[in-house]
């Protein structure tokens, strides 16, 4: 044996010299990057420090709401707001942000005017557009002025502006209103095509969220209920803009349905048939726009603009001068799909708001609790978890009212049932009380390329999961078993909670989809109303007459916490510029994501039993 080469075990005191070199080493690298991370904090905030601005004595309130409307900012990643030439507010606006600026415009005598600019609006959905235009309505109701602006207004853009005194629309511009559809793609024929066998087990005849997979075409049923909620979300849409605007019932329905014609008549012109047809006030380019508001509202000391405040920095004014209150009403905002496990904000994972949930109830200062419901769905297990968290804060002695945005349905309305009170918009889509599953067998796909499965298993279920074999009758019966048992039970809370025999339920659910307003009259909910109108019912109902809201939410990591105080408003400080300056975040929100959302829905799914409480036809207009 070559016992110079035979390993040798190291002794007490070398392991200690060696222990005590690698500590010294891991210090030394930590240090380093302490050192490194706090010399760029230390340039970041010297490039970007900005002093507090001071505000004028007088001036209009901008509001300028860009990318999507939503209730709770998706969560980005503290590098990449570093890296990213775009930031976040050009792709998201909080509604909530919007509101609670031009409610404090309103009452605050440095305001004199509100200029609505809206060619960044993206998207909005009218349940949300009508929480904005109740917070429009109230600043008219004080005697002050809304101007609305833009070169194009989509059909979004053109709700809000409706609620101006006087709309500008540039003279090459367009009124782009169409009414609200919805249209899906079928897959059916390239799933046979590809010999794809996609199993579905589902309850309910109006769970349509897996029609696409099994028809070629909308089902009578589906197109039932889908017309009826369109159809009273569009009345909605219509009769605003026409009482706003003086124009008899039905003109806008009128404008849309005969607009080749009347276009023809206007001699082609868009913007002059929206004038004629007095849907705005006069046109006019940009350019002239400003020089009007600068003659009315005076010049702003940044530029050739008019003197106009943006509501990011009056709100931050607003709140330096607010002493918060001791008794508080918390706000928690659920948004996105429902995930089994932890999930960071523009999704709501069960364990994450568990965690949240237990916080509320051991801080003495939040006498009640608003839950803001944005949802679809999602898990059927990770909604029973939620619901199960909300009625234990219920039982500590915390109120929780639910507040409903845009969409509140199947598992949205199954955490919603565990409320003291359930509200709505009259445009929230809720209801669709029914659950699917759905599993994909290729035993077909893979024969035809010459592939096939064989084996032994110790049950008659072992391998009954797997894509590549047939699945069975057995594991098939089981599937939809387990899909039936928990729709029971789906019908079965929603009847104890709205205090209802289960046929009643039973008669109104099937996957229907219904509009706040119905739901209301049908019992699913209890009142219409916003999110501030919930607020100040929660506020009521604990005996409250001065309070501060708390939003609440997930709590940061350390790291996170470093990062954002790092990135703060230096977003894209660090960014590549050549290389991100083509591709922005905003094109790519705008017409890529729209394309690929279904999928990645899809994909998120990670229900343990594979059953879902998931509207997936749920497309808010």
């Amino acid at each position: 044996m070559d016992y110079s080469r035979q390993q040798r075990t190291p002794g007490p005191f070398s392991r200690f010299l060696f222990g005590l070199w690698s500590l010294l080493t891991w210090i030394r690298v930590a240090v380093f990057n302490l050192i490194f991370l706090f010399i760029v904090l230390v340039i970041i905030v010297a490039l970007g420090a900005q002093k507090t601005p001071v505000l004028p004595a007088e001036f209009a309130l901008r509001v300028a709401p860009s990318g999507m409307l939503v209730d709770q900012r998706s969560y980005v990643d503290p590098v990449s707001l570093l890296l990213s030439d775009v930031s976040p507010d050009e792709s998201e606006t909080l509604v909530r942000d919007l509101v609670e600026a031009i409610n404090f415009a309103a009452q605050d005598e440095r305001v004199t005017t509100l200029v609505l600019e809206l060619d960044y609006l993206l998207v909005g959905g009218i349940s949300k557009l009508q929480e904005i235009g109740q917070a429009l309505e109230h600043f008219k109701a004080s005697g002050k002025k809304i101007i609305a602006y833009g070169d194009n207004f989509t059909q979004d853009q053109y709700y809000l502006a409706s609620y101006a005194d006087t709309i500008y629309l540039n003279d090459m511009g367009a009124i782009l209103l169409t009414g609200y559809g919805t249209y899906r793609n079928y897959i059916k024929g390239t799933l046979d095509k590809l010999e794809i066998n996609f199993h579905v087990f589902r309850s309910g005849k109006f769970k349509d969220a897996v029609e696409p997979l099994l028809r070629e075409d909308m089902s009578a049923e589906s197109k039932e209920h889908n017309a009826r909620w369109l159809n009273e979300l569009w009345a909605e849409y219509t009769q605003q803009v026409e009482q706003a605007r003086d124009l008899p019932p039905g003109s806008l329905n009128g404008f849309i349905n005969n607009m080749h014609t009347r276009l023809r008549d206007a001699g082609g012109s868009s913007a002059q048939l929206a004038l004629e047809y007095g849907l705005v006030d006069e046109l006019k380019n940009y350019q002239t726009v400003q020089q009007e508001l600068i003659a009315q509202l005076g010049k702003s000391e940044a530029g050739n603009y008019y003197n106009g405040v943006d509501t990011s920095a009056y709100l931050a004014d607003v709140k330096r001068t607010q002493t918060p209150k001791a008794a508080k009403i918390g706000l928690l905002v659920a948004s996105g799909n429902i995930l089994d496990g932890h999930h960071p904000d523009g999704t709501i994972g069960s364990y994450t708001l568990v965690d949240i949930l237990q916080n509320v109830r051991e801080e003495k200062a939040v006498k009640a609790l608003v839950i803001r419901i944005d949802s679809g769905g999602g898990s059927s297990f990770a909604s029973e978890v939620i619901r199960d968290e909300i009625q234990a804060t219920r039982e500590a002695g915390i109120p929780v009212f639910i507040s409903m945005g845009s969409l509140a349905a199947s598992g949205g309305y199954w955490i919603a049932a565990a409320g003291d009170e359930i509200w709505a918009t009259p445009t929230t889509l809720t209801g669709s009380i029914g659950v699917f599953g759905a599993f994909p067998t290729v035993e077909k796909s893979l024969a035809n390329i010459g592939v096939t499965t064989d084996g032994v298993g110790t049950t008659t279920l072992a391998g009954a999961a797997r894509p590549d074999r047939e699945l069975s009758p057995q594991a098939s019966d089981i599937i939809q078993l387990t899909v039936d048992h928990i729709y029971q039970r789906f019908i079965s809370l929603v009847a104890d909670a709205r205090d209802a025999e289960i046929s009643e339920i039973e008669a109104i659910a099937e996957g229907r989809v219904w509009s706040g307003t119905a739901a209301q009259q049908l019992g699913l909910v209890d009142k219409l109303g916003t999110l501030e109108d919930v607020i100040a019912a929660a506020a009521r109902h604990v005996n409250l007459e001065d309070y501060s809201v708390e939003v609440i939410s997930r709590p940061l990591s350390p790291r996170e916490v470093f990062l954002r105080q790092l990135a703060g408003s230096n977003a894209g400080m660090l960014a590549p510029k050549s290389l991100l300056n083509n591709v922005t975040a905003l094109q790519v929100q705008q017409h890529l994501l729209p394309l690929l959302k279904p999928l990645a829905t899809l994909g998120e799914m990670n229900d343990p039993h594979a059953v879902y409480a998931r509207c997936l036809d749920c497309v808010v207009p």
